[in-house]
């Protein structure tokens, strides 16, 4: 009898211990189920890709994915290294901000034979034949800043500080404000009187060039700046000289230190761009492309090589006149944020 009941208790232990182990294997099983997103950022210096990050990573982990996040601090070897992590890592999907548009395409190329979904994220790869670019109409914000200021200034001396060359939006901004600018220009309207890139989208060259151009002794009627980081760095060059609120500048990301230069009087525009549904799109397409789904969109864009199809969004011209009802109003940024050094009593009416 006791070696009955011996025997009974053990063959119950080997149960619950077999049990524990289907347990954990199947634990196993979820977790290796589980949808691996690769997230690559060029850089974390610009204020907008923290916002993405944020928005992105939300959407994705709310969405069941586990989402790994590489910065690759502005450098290009750094970020081919860290899309061979991802191979390694078997990630289902990589949503890239490439930094450099043609130095990034070979590595993904090679993920792409690994099995892994390529999208690129607000900056196109030249070449890259990724799976989808996801990003907004960048000849339209270039058109939209040109518009804006040439009303301004249909006359005048003109500087332009273009973005990064290893970044192809900086020449689709540049097609969009030289497409309207360029009637002007051609009837002897408009002077260009610096025309300039920034690499790495640094606003020193910005600041460096309208220092050096008014020292010298030039007049300044308008200033494109590429983004908002550009313009702070010519709008500080103006505010040493006392010309800030007098020379008429662009800028397009609608950071929260433009929106505030805007209604402050020393910017004359931005351009606003819906991160929130770009980033939350962006985690919705990779969940559903790891699972299986096909790629939806009606719209593509070459790369230099390869048709890419292409989910694209539309931006907004934000001025003094439309900062509530565009950026307040979508909860981008706050009327406490935006006007903050400007008396309670000016701020508009909610």
């Amino acid at each position: 009898m006791k070696k009955i009941l011996t025997f009974s208790i053990i063959g119950i232990l080997c149960l619950i211990i077999g049990m524990l182990y289907l347990l954990n294997d199947s634990k196993k099983v979820i977790e290796d189920d589980k949808i691996k997103i690769g997230l690559m950022v060029d850089s974390l210096v610009i204020e907008r890709w923290q916002k993405d990050r944020d928005i992105f990573i939300s959407k994705a982990k709310a969405l069941g994915a586990e989402v790994i996040l590489k910065n690759a601090n502005e450098d290009s070897h750094l970020q081919v290294q860290q899309v061979k992590e991802l191979i390694e890592a078997k990630v289902d999907v990589i949503v890239i901000i490439p930094y450099d548009r043609e130095a990034i395409a070979p590595i993904l190329r090679q993920a792409k034979r690994e099995g892994i979904k390529i999208i690129a994220y607000d900056r196109l790869v030249e070449k890259g034949d990724v799976d989808l670019y996801m990003s907004f109409d960048n000849v339209k914000v270039g058109e939209l800043m040109g518009e804006a200021i040439l009303e301004k200034a249909p006359t005048g001396k003109y500087i332009i500080i273009n973005g990064s060359p290893k970044d192809n939006n900086a020449y689709m901004f540049n097609k969009g404000y030289m497409s309207i600018l360029q009637a002007n220009i051609d009837a002897g309207q408009i002077d260009i009187i610096a025309n300039v890139w920034a690499d790495d989208w640094r606003e020193v060259v910005a600041y460096d060039t309208v220092s050096t151009l008014i020292d010298s002794g030039e007049h300044i009627d308008a200033i494109i700046g590429a983004n908002d980081d550009l313009a702070e760095g010519a709008i500080r060059a103006l505010l040493e000289r006392q010309l800030a609120g007098s020379v008429f500048v662009s800028g397009h990301d609608a950071n929260l230190s433009a929106c505030q230069r805007i209604v402050e009087g020393t910017q004359t525009i931005t351009v606003y761009k819906p991160i929130k549904k770009l980033a939350q799109k962006a985690a919705e397409v990779a969940v559903d492309i790891a699972n299986g789904k096909a790629i939806i969109s009606d719209q593509s864009i070459y790369d230099g090589e390869f048709n890419v199809p292409f989910i694209m969004f539309q931006p907004t011209l934000v001025d003094a006149s439309n900062m509530v009802s565009v950026i307040i109003d979508d909860g981008f940024h706050t009327m406490d944020e935006v006007y903050r050094n400007i008396p309670t009593k000016e701020w508009p009416k909610p």
